[in-house]
C-alpha cells in the first residue's frame, strides 16, 4: 500500500477561544498541505482538539457547565475557526471521540503488558494550573517556582509511570544520526541540550480519579484517568488507525478494533508514519521527548519531521487577553479577508523563530505588497488586454519566460523545504519584475502607435501570463485569490498544480474574463 504524505498540527487545548498563535500555526501547515498536494502528493492533513485534563474540568466548573457540553462548545467554535481559515483539512479529531478512547486505552494496556509501566507513590511538588509534578531543580534560586506554573502545591499519591528514562541514550543517537528530525536546526540542538545536560525521570501518566474525573479511563486500574498529555500525544496515530492504517492496526487485538468504529471506507493509502508535525516551541519537549520513546515502545515508526514555530507579540509586547494586547484573526479577517491574513502571518514570520505583529506593518504589507503590487498588476495587465484587444490573448512571447522559470523553480524548492516565507519572497520578486516591466514597456503608449500593434501583442501575452504564472505558484498560500486571478483570465480549472507553471501554457486567442481589484486599497 503505498503512503501519503501525513502532516498535523498539535491539537488545541480547549479553556479558550481561537487566537493569533492558533491561526499562525494551522495557516502555515495548510500552505504546506496544498503545497504538497501541488506538487501531486497524496495528503492527508489532520487538526483538532484537546479536551481532557485538569483546566478544562476547572473550566467547565467555572462556567456551571458539564466538561462534556463545555467542549462541546469550544470544539464547534475551534471548527468554524478552521473553516474561517481556509483550512484543507482531512479531517478534526477531538479527544472526546471514542475512536481516540478506544485508541489511547489499547495502546496504554499493551504498554502495561509488556512492562513499560508501573506505579509508584510521588510525594513533592504539583502545578494544578500546567497539570504537571515539579521537583526541586524547578525552584528558582530563591526556593519559588516560576509564576508560570501558577499556585504549586504539595502532594503525596499513588500514580503510574511510563518507563521514559531508560531510553535517553538512544534518543539523543536518533536525534544525532537523523538531523532533519528536528526543524529548525537550532530548535534541535535545544533538545539535544536538555537531554545531554539533564537525567530524564520517569512520565506520570495517570491522575486518581478521586481528584480528577475528566480524562480516560485507565483500562488497567479504572480508579485512574489518563494524564492528559500522555492521551493528546496518541491523536496522531489515532486518526490512522481510525481509517483502517496496518502499521497501527498490527498492534491492536480483534476487540481493540472493533471499538474503533472504523470509516465505512477505509483509505486506499497509508498515513503512519507522519511526515510533519508542525507544532509550537512550548511543546518541544511533549513532541521530541515524550513522544518518539512512546512511539518506540509501542513499537511504531518514528515521525519523520518535528516542525516547530515560534510564537507571536504584538507591539513587541506578549499577547495577553488581561491586558488587551492581543491580535483577534476573526476580526482581522472579516475587516481585510482571508488571504491577506493568510499573506501577512507567512510573509512576516519564518517558521521558527518569535514574530511581532504590528497594525501598522499589516496595513503597509497589504498596501504596498498584495494591493499596489500583486493586484495593481493583474488588473493593469487584464485591462489593457481588455481594451487593447478586446480579451483576446495574443500569439506567445517568451520575453519573461527565463526570469519565469527561475522563480518557479526557486519557489519549487523552497515549498519543499517548508520554507515558506523564502518561497513567497521568490513569487513576489516576479511581482516586482512584471510591474517594473508594465513601466518599461509602457503597453498604454504602444496602443497609440499602429506600427508597434506587434510590440503590443508580446508585451500584452508575457504580462497575462506572467499573471497565470503567480495564480500557480501562489496557490498554497492564497488559494481564493489564485482561483480569482484565473477566473479573469478566462480559466475555469483550478491553479492547484504546480506542474502547470510552466511558461507558455496560456494559450493564444483565449478570451479572458472581467478584471476585477484583487486587493482593494484602504485609505
Amino acid at each position: 500500500m503505498t503512503k501519503a504524505f501525513y502532516i498535523t498540527t498539535a491539537i488545541d487545548y480547549v479553556n479558550g477561544q481561537p487566537h493569533l498563535g492558533h491561526g499562525y500555526e494551522k495557516v502555515i501547515a495548510d500552505v504546506i498541505a496544498r503545497a504538497r498536494r501541488s506538487l501531486g502528493e497524496k495528503v492527508f492533513f489532520l487538526t483538532g482538539v484537546d479536551e481532557h485534563g485538569q483546566k478544562v474540568q476547572q473550566a467547565a466548573v467555572n462556567e456551571g457547565k458539564s466538561p462534556q457540553a463545555y467542549c462541546d462548545e469550544l470544539a464547534a467554535a475551534f471548527k468554524d475557526f478552521a473553516s474561517k481559515l481556509g483550512l484543507s483539512n482531512d479531517d478534526f479529531i477531538r479527544t472526546t471521540d471514542r475512536r481516540h478512547e478506544a485508541v489511547v486505552q489499547a495502546l496504554l494496556a499493551k504498554l502495561h503488558a509488556s512492562g513499560h509501566c508501573y506505579k509508584a507513590t510521588y510525594k513533592g511538588f504539583y502545578s494544578p494550573k500546567e497539570e504537571t509534578f515539579l521537583t526541586e531543580r524547578d525552584r528558582r534560586p530563591d526556593g519559588t517556582f516560576d509564576p508560570s506554573y501558577g499556585e504549586v502545591i504539595e502532594l503525596e499519591e499513588d500514580n503510574y509511570y511510563f518507563r521514559l528514562k531508560q531510553h535517553q541514550r538512544w534518543l539523543i543517537e536518533h536525534i544525532e544520526a537523523n538531523p532533519d528530525f528536528i526543524a529548525p536546526p537550532y530548535r534541535r540542538n535545544e533538545v539535544l541540550g536538555l537531554l545531554n545536560n539533564n537525567v530524564l525521570e520517569d512520565l506520570c501518566i495517570t491522575r486518581p480519579a478521586a481528584r480528577l474525573t475528566w480524562g480516560i479511563p485507565t483500562p488497567f486500574d479504572p480508579s485512574f484517568v489518563t494524564y492528559v498529555w500522555f492521551d493528546a500525544l496518541i491523536n496522531y496515530v489515532t486518526v490512522p488507525a481510525s481509517f483502517g492504517d496496518s502499521a497501527i492496526l498490527s498492534l491492536l487485538n480483534e476487540s481493540d478494533k472493533s471499538s474503533l468504529a472504523p470509516r465505512p471506507s477505509p483509505l486506499p493509502f497509508g498515513l503512519w508514519p507522519a511526515d510533519i508535525h508542525v507544532i509550537g516551541k512550548d511543546i518541544i519537549k511533549f513532541h521530541a521527548v515524550f513522544w518518539p520513546i512512546m512511539l518506540k515502545t509501542m513499537e511504531l515508526p518514528l515521525p519523520k519531521q518535528i516542525l516547530v514555530h515560534g510564537f507571536w507579540q504584538k507591539d513587541g509586547q506578549k499577547l495577553s487577553k488581561s491586558t488587551g494586547n492581543i491580535v483577534d484573526p476573526i476580526a482581522v479577517i472579516d475587516e481585510w479577508g482571508l488571504d491577506a491574513f493568510r499573506y501577512y502571518v507567512v510573509r512576516e514570520l519564518d517558521i521558527g523563530p518569535d514574530g511581532n505583529w504590528t497594525d501598522a506593518g499589516f496595513r503597509a504589507r497589504y498596501q504596498a505588497e498584495l494591493a499596489n503590487g500583486l493586484g495593481n498588476l493583474v488588473n493593469r495587465s487584464l485591462s489593457m488586454l481588455k481594451r487593447y484587444r478586446n480579451g483576446l490573448v495574443p500569439a506567445r512571447s517568451d520575453e519573461l519566460a527565463s526570469e519565469a522559470e527561475k522563480v518557479i523553480r526557486e519557489t519549487v524548492a523552497n515549498l519543499r523545504s517548508n520554507q515558506l516565507q523564502a518561497a513567497l519572497q521568490s513569487v513576489w520578486s516576479l511581482v516586482a519584475r512584471a510591474n517594473q516591466y508594465v513601466d518599461h514597456t509602457a503597453p498604454f503608449k504602444l496602443a497609440k502607435d499602429p506600427a508597434q500593434a506587434k510590440r503590443l501583442d508580446e508585451v500584452l501575452y508575457n504580462l497575462a501570463e506572467t499573471c497565470r504564472i503567480l495564480a500557480v505558484l501562489l496557490w498554497p498560500f492564497l488559494p481564493a485569490t489564485a482561483g480569482k486571478i484565473y477566473s479573469q483570465l478566462g480559466l475555469s480549472e483550478t491553479p492547484d498544480k504546480l506542474a502547470d507553471a510552466a511558461w507558455g501554457r496560456l494559450s493564444a486567442d483565449r478570451t479572458i474574463g472581467e478584471p476585477a481589484a484583487l486587493f482593494p486599497r484602504r485609505d
